[in-house]
């Protein structure tokens, strides 16, 4: 695997966590007071799995050799970014805060 294709990797492990890591919009945007929901937690990771692949067809394009892809490609990225996001999810609705 090349050094784009890890940079993918780390970048989509990154980005599937961010929205658990913190009670910011895109960890940019306060939001207030109010936590953020499950729902807009939801949204980021759509928009961010988007944006991440969006860097890998660049990243691919530039190297010369773009692939087709079929629904399966994207329906198995998807899976594995949810999985990437194990760890976040864990901090933010798992562990136990005194």
């Amino acid at each position: 695997m090349s050094a784009a294709g890890w940079f993918i990797v780390l970048l989509a492990l990154v980005g599937a966590n961010v929205p658990f890591f913190n009670q910011r919009l895109f960890a940019l945007v306060p939001l207030g007071a109010a936590k953020k929901s499950a729902w807009i937690r939801i949204f980021e990771m759509l928009v961010l799995y988007f944006v991440i692949g969006m860097i890998g067809f660049a990243l691919e394009a530039r190297a010369g050799n773009r692939f087709d892809q079929g629904w399966q490609f994207y329906a198995i990225t998807f899976s594995m970014f949810v999985v990437f996001a194990f760890p976040g999810f864990t901090f933010q609705y798992l562990v136990k805060r005194r």
